[in-house]
């Protein structure tokens, strides 16, 4: 089954020693993809995902956090530099998860 989630959010630091960004992907959904997917789970509950925000096309995982009960999308440094994101930015993005 495969879903195509088109959202917007706001990119957040995270805060630490290390300049990782992320997004916080809707509750909602996050646990629709979690029912649907949860037999492609790897190591930390981590799932493969491939992501569009704008031209910029990639590979990377979706972390689940337990706290909040969301999945974390991380925006790696070469799409944002391509991009033009820097952290409180508010993007579109598209997500789709790879089975």
């Amino acid at each position: 089954m495969k879903h195509l989630f088109k959202w917007k959010a706001k990119v957040w630091l995270y805060p630490g020693m290390a300049s990782w960004h992320f997004i916080t992907l809707p509750k909602k959904e996050s646990e629709q993809i979690r029912v649907y997917y949860n037999d492609l789970k790897r190591g930390w509950g981590s799932l493969p995902v491939q992501v569009t925000v704008g031209k910029a096309k990639w590979k990377t995982s979706i972390f689940p956090d337990k706290k909040i009960g969301a999945y974390l999308l991380p925006i790696k440094s070469e799409v944002r530099k391509q991009a033009g994101i820097t952290a409180g930015d508010t993007i579109s993005y598209s997500l789709e998860v790879i089975a």
